[in-house]
C-alpha cells in the first residue's frame, strides 16, 4: 500500500461511520496465496498484494479489470464470490447485460494467475482491459516500465514485477500517478485515467499500466509475477510468465495447481468439515514458507489507526500452533510438518535471555517494528509482553510430549532457557512482573499473563525433559497456581493488579485460565475450591462480556474497551474473545466431567456449543467468505484484520474437543431430532 493509495481511500471514506479512512480493508473479498505471496481478490475482482511480510516484495498496489466492446465495461460492482471446492481458487462472477464474466484467481508461489471466461450472449470480438499498478520495493516514485513482446515489467531497484497475457498484448498505456495538486485536492483520483502528457517520459516513469488483450474463444489468462532480480533473472521471469499463461488454460488446471500447493487434508468424516477446511485454508494463507504466520493481512501499514498486523507475534503464533497441534491429534489433519516447522522457528528466534521478542517479520524472521522490546533494549521490563514467552513454552512442552520432533534435544535446550526467562519474570508472590498485556494496551500484573506462565510450567512438567527441569517446572506451576489468589475478587479473577489495586473489569483474556488449570491438573491435584472458582469465573465472564444485537451475538474483548469504536457507543464484539469463550467452556466441561460434576459439565458444554454456533458457517460472526474478522460493529459490519488466524485456530480446536468427547455429535443429533 502506497501513500497515494492510502490518501485516495482517506478521501473516499473520511466521513464513513464504519470505516477508518486511509486503510486498505480486506473485509469484502477473498484471498489466494501460498508461502511467498498473498493476493486479495476484492468483490469487484480487483487485485492487491499483501505479500510484503511474507517475501519482502510489494507487488500489486491497485488494479481494475474490464471488458471492452463498444465501450469499456469496468468491473466496479461487487460480484458473487466463492472458493472452488476446497482449493485456494477464488471465483468471482461479474454480471453484465445478458452475459457475464467468470474470473478465477489462483496464487502459485510468487505468481498469480487470473483467468477470465465469458458466459452467455457475450459481444463479439471483446478485449480484456487490465489496469495493474505495481509498487516495486514499496515505492510509488522512481519506478519505471519496460514493455516486452508479451509482458510488461515494472521495477525500482531489486524488485521487478511482471504482467503478461496468454493471448498477447495489443496495447500498453502507462498510467501517470497523481500530481501534487491532485494529492491535496478534495476528491480521489480514479484509475485508469486519461491525462495530457506534459513530458514524453511521463507514461514510462511509473509502476502502473493499462494492458489490453483479446479474448480467444471467450477466454484469456493474465499472469502477474513478483521477483527479486538478484534471485530471478529477467529472462527466467519472462519465461515463467509465458509458461504459466499458456499452461493454465482452464479452471481445472488452476484447481490442480492449487491442490498441489495444499499442505493439509481433512477426512470426509470430520465434524463441521466446512469450517475446518476454512480454518486450515486461512492459517495456510497467512503462513510463510518457514511456518511463521502473520496475524492477519496488513490493512494499515502506515499505522494510521493500529500498529500493523502483517507481523508474527509469538503469542498469537504459538497459540495457533498449540490449537492446531491438539486439533490434529483429535481429527487427523496431517499437520505434522506444520508442528515441526513451528518448533524449529521458535528455536531459531529465541533471544539470548531465553525469551522471545515482540514480533518479527514472518518471511525472514528479522526483528519487526514494535513497542514491547524491553528484553532487547535498556530499561525496565514493563514494556515486555511476558505472555508471549509463556505461550511459546506451552506449545514446545506439549509438542515435545505428543509430537515426533526431528530434534528433541534442541527443543529441550530451548525450553530450559525459556524456563529460566520465566523464572526471572516471576515475582515471589507467584505472579508475573509488571508488563504489557495480551491486548497490548495496558501495563500491570495480568491474570492472562499468569495463565500463560501456569500453562507453560505445567506443560514442561509433563514433557520428556530431564528430571530436574521437570520437577522445577512442577514446583513453579504450583507457585503460580497459589499466586492466583492475589487476583481473585471474591466472584471472579480480575483483569490485572495495577499498582497494588485490582482492576476488576471482566477480560476475555482471563479465559486462558481454563486451559492452564486443565494442564496443571495433569501434574498436581486441583483443589476443589480452585475448580469452583473457575466455574464461577467462566460463567461470570461469559455473562458479563456477551453482547447481542439484531445482527450479531458474541463476546466483547473486555469491559470498557474503547478501541476502534468509531461512532459506536459501546464495545465491539471480537471473534477471538467469542472463540475463546467457546473453547474455555468446553475445557471447563471436561474438568467438571472428570470430577463427576455432570450437571455443571452439561451446562458448560451447552454454553460452548451456543457460542460456537455464532462462529460456524451461517453464524452471525462469519463472513460470506468463511472468514472471521477480528471485530464487528453492532450492525454486523466487519472491521480490522480479515481473516485473523487466531480465532480460526481456536474454532478448529473447539470443534475437535467437543467432537472427541461426544458433545458436538450429541448436539447435532438433538438438533436433528427436533
Amino acid at each position: 500500500m502506497t501513500l497515494r493509495t492510502s490518501l485516495n481511500d482517506f478521501k473516499r471514506n473520511r466521513d464513513h461511520d464504519r470505516r477508518f479512512p486511509g486503510e486498505l480493508r480486506s473485509t469484502a473479498g477473498m484471498f489466494s496465496g501460498f508461502a511467498d505471496r498473498l493476493v486479495y481478490v476484492d468483490a469487484d475482482g480487483s487485485l492487491r498484494d499483501y505479500s510484503y511480510p511474507l517475501c519482502g516484495l510489494s507487488g500489486i498496489d491497485q488494479s481494475r479489470f474490464g471488458v471492452e466492446t463498444d465501450d469499456v465495461c469496468w468491473f466496479d460492482d461487487d460480484g458473487e464470490q466463492r472458493y472452488r471446492g476446497e482449493t485456494g481458487v477464488v471465483e468471482t462472477v461479474h454480471e453484465q447485460s445478458g452475459w457475464s464474466v467468470a474470473q478465477y484467481d489462483c496464487t502459485i508461489g510468487r505468481a498469480h494467475v487470473t483467468r477470465f471466461e465469458l458466459r452467455g450472449d457475450a459481444p463479439s470480438n471483446p478485449t480484456l482491459q487490465a489496469f495493474v499498478g505495481f509498487a516495486p520495493d514499496g515505492r510509488e516514485g522512481r519506478t519505471s516500465l519496460l514493455v516486452h513482446d508479451d509482458a510488461v515489467e515494472a521495477y525500482h531497484r531489486d524488485e521487478h514485477d511482471y504482467v503478461g497475457v496468454s493471448t498477447g498484448i495489443e496495447t500498453v498505456h502507462g498510467q501517470i500517478p497523481e500530481r501534487f495538486d491532485e494529492l491535496v485536492a478534495e476528491g480521489p483520483v480514479e484509475f485508469p485515467r486519461e491525462t495530457t502528457q506534459e513530458r514524453y517520459e511521463d507514461a514510462v516513469l511509473t509502476g502502473g499500466a493499462v494492458v489490453s488483450a483479446p479474448f480467444e474463444d471467450h477466454e484469456v489468462t493474465l499472469v502477474t509475477l513478483v521477483t527479486d532480480i538478484t534471485e530471478t533473472t529477467r529472462e527466467d521471469a519472462l519465461s515463467e510468465v509465458a509458461a504459466l499463461a499458456s499452461s493454465h488454460d482452464s479452471v481445472g488446471t488452476l484447481c490442480e495447481a492449487s491442490e498441489g500447493c495444499r499442505p493439509w487434508s481433512v477426512p470426509e468424516s470430520t465434524p463441521h468439515r466446512e469450517s475446518i477446511v476454512d480454518d486450515l485454508r486461512v492459517v495456510s494463507l497467512l503462513s510463510a514458507s518457514n511456518g511463521a504466520r502473520m496475524a492477519g493481512p496488513d490493512f494499515d501499514p502506515f499505522f494510521v489507526t493500529s500498529g500493523g498486523y502483517g507481523y508474527t507475534w509469538f503469542r498469537d503464533d504459538a497459540e495457533i500452533a498449540d490449537f492446531l497441534l491438539s486439533g490434529d491429534q483429535l481429527l487427523d489433519l496431517g499437520l505434522a510438518d506444520w508442528n515441526e516447522r513451528s518448533a524449529a522457528f521458535y528455536c531459531r528466534t529465541q533471544l539470548s535471555d531465553g525469551s522471545w521478542p515482540h514480533r518479527v517479520w514472518p518471511g525472514d524472521e528479522t526483528l519487526a517494528p514494535g513497542w514491547a522490546n524491553a528484553r532487547i533494549e535498556s530499561g525496565s521490563d514493563t514494556d515486555y509482553q511476558a505472555d508471549q514467552t509463556g505461550s511459546v513454552l506451552g506449545f514446545l512442552g506439549t509438542f515435545l510430549r505428543t509430537g515426533s520432533p526431528d530434534d528433541p534435544g534442541r527443543i529441550e535446550t530451548a525450553i530450559a532457557r525459556g524456563i529460566e526467562s520465566l523464572d526471572e519474570t516471576l515475582v515471589d508472590d507467584g505472579l508475573p512482573i509488571d508488563c504489557q498485556n495480551a491486548w497490548e494496551n495496558m501495563q500491570g500484573r495480568f491474570t492472562h499473563t499468569a495463565a500463560t506462565f501456569l500453562h507453560a510450567y505445567a506443560a514442561v512438567a509433563r514433557a520428556p525433559v530431564n528430571e530436574p527441569l521437570r520437577n522445577h517446572a512442577r514446583e513453579q506451576a504450583r507457585t503460580v497456581h497459589d499466586g492466583l489468589d492475589g487476583l481473585w475478587t471474591g466472584d471472579y479473577y480480575a483483569l490485572r493488579d495495577h499498582d497494588g489495586e485490582l482492576d476488576e473489569r471482566l477480560d476475555s483474556g482471563t479465559l486462558a485460565l481454563v486451559g492452564a488449570l486443565r494442564e496443571y491438573a495433569e501434574v498436581a491435584a486441583l483443589p476443589e475450591g480452585t475448580l469452583d472458582r473457575l466455574d464461577t469465573h467462566v460463567r461470570t465472564t461469559l455473562d458479563g462480556l456477551e453482547r447481542e444485537t439484531d445482527a450479531i451475538r458474541g463476546l466483547v474483548r473486555f469491559e470498557g474497551d474503547e478501541w476502534r469504536r468509531n461512532t459506536q457507543a459501546d464495545e465491539k464484539v471480537w471473534t477471538v474473545s467469542t472463540a475463546w469463550g467457546a473453547n474455555a467452556a468446553a475445557q471447563l466441561g471436561s474438568l467438571l466431567d472428570n470430577r463427576g460434576e455432570d450437571v455443571r459439565a452439561a451446562t458448560a458444554y451447552a454454553r460452548s456449543r451456543d457460542l460456537l454456533g455464532e462462529l460456524l458457517p451461517g453464524g452471525s460472526l462469519v463472513q460470506p467468505s468463511g472468514y472471521l474478522s477480528e471485530q464487528l460493529y453492532d450492525d454486523g459490519t466487519p472491521d480490522c484484520a480479515t481473516p485473523l488466524g487466531w480465532p480460526h485456530a481456536l474454532r478448529l480446536a473447539t470443534v475437535a474437543h467437543l467432537s472427541s468427547i461426544g458433545e458436538l455429535r450429541a448436539a447435532e443429533a438433538a438438533g436433528a431430532t427436533e
